[in-house]
């Protein structure tokens, strides 16, 4: 067990400590017991008093430890892995995200490991404890919203991390992304300019990206005087073309008047259209679409739609870049990186 290892070095233990990786004894210290009662409280819970497992497990928590099932082996020692966390693998936008990652790894020793948080918190803290107690060179993690326990656990790492997919002034350590709430409010500025004035917000799942979206969204509205809590329609359901399409009949029946629609990504924006073209509702001139994310399928619809530009295979591959300027003792400059986006015009919102 890793107390043994502890009490057996403590050179190694003041090392590892060096790393900022919580230990056992700093477990048991905080606990207020010995560190071989931690040890067996987390190899059986069963072997300890109900009050005594109580205390660890807030240690446990309040420090974002991990065990280490590798131990038992040179503590400095590391497994030649990224590990991975996405909140989706389906989702075509984490896909390009994901490509980028493995097209700058190419040659390297290093493996990629990946996670699926299924957009669930909780998950997503599951899976940081697992890939730490695997002891990875460096952990790529999409988002700056996780827990405060996740936070913790990605703090005390002893590894390089990478925050994805988005833009902010405190990461865990690294950062690259772009801003959402610039994003949205560009989008909606656009359509203003495009001389619509009834603009709707259509949004699905409501993750906390999409949450800065319609921040940016209402922020852009309510600077014009325009902003109306009737024209947002969102639902926690994900997303796809055909819910798309049931939104925008939701937000019209909310508000006749509707001539634009800001939806939160392409899929929601596809459907859209497709309502409008069912309803006979023309595009642009009754109504203005944008999208967000700018998948090639806006550029092929009919009439092409407009959308905000991502760069997310972009921030997979400078991801790797910082991971391995990290562990090749490079330096990292800036280390939090601001990629931007691109509103792409076309003739969805052309009025």
């Amino acid at each position: 067990m890793a107390d043994d290892i502890i009490s057996k070095d403590r050179g190694r233990r003041a090392s590892r400590r060096g790393s900022g990786r919580p230990t056992i004894a700093d477990v048991a210290k905080l606990a207020g017991v010995a560190a071989i009662t931690v040890s067996r409280a987390l190899r059986d819970p069963s072997l300890v008093s109900a009050e005594l497992r109580a205390q660890i497990d807030t240690a446990v928590v309040q420090l974002g430890y991990a065990p280490d099932p590798n131990a038992r082996a040179l503590a400095s020692s590391r497994a030649d892995v990224i590990g991975v966390l996405v909140p989706s693998l389906t989702n075509i936008v984490f896909a390009d995200t994901v490509r980028g990652i493995y097209d700058e790894l190419g040659e390297s020793p290093l493996q990629i490991q990946m996670g699926n948080t299924h957009y669930s918190p909780r998950e997503e803290e599951r899976l940081v404890r697992m890939f730490l107690s695997q002891r990875p060179s460096a952990l790529i993690v999409s988002g700056i919203d996780q827990t405060q326990t996740t936070r913790k656990l990605l703090e005390s790492a002893g590894c390089p991390v990478v925050q994805i997919m988005e833009h902010g002034e405190d990461p865990v350590d690294m950062l690259i992304g772009f801003s959402h709430f610039e994003g949205g409010k560009t989008a909606t500025n656009h359509l203003l300019e495009a001389g619509y004035r009834r603009i709707g917000f259509i949004g699905a799942r409501m993750d906390p990206r999409s949450q800065r979206r319609l921040a940016g969204y209402r922020w852009a509205l309510e600077e014009a005087q325009l902003f109306d809590p009737r024209l947002v329609t969102t639902t926690l359901t994900p997303s796809s073309v055909s819910l798309g399409g049931q939104l925008l009949a939701d937000a019209l029946a909310k508000a006749h008047d509707l001539d634009a629609v800001f939806c939160n990504n392409d899929d929601l924006a596809m459907g859209v259209l497709f309502e409008c073209q069912r309803a006979a509702i023309a595009v642009p001139h009754r109504m203005g679409i944008c999208g967000f994310n700018d998948l090639d399928m806006m550029r092929v619809a009919y009439p092409p739609l407009s959308s905000v530009r991502t760069p997310r295979y972009e921030i997979g591959r400078r991801s790797v870049q910082m991971v391995l300027d990290r562990l090749a003792n490079r330096p990292v400059s800036p280390s939090i990186v601001d990629l931007g986006f691109e509103l792409q015009v076309r003739e969805s919102t052309m009025r």
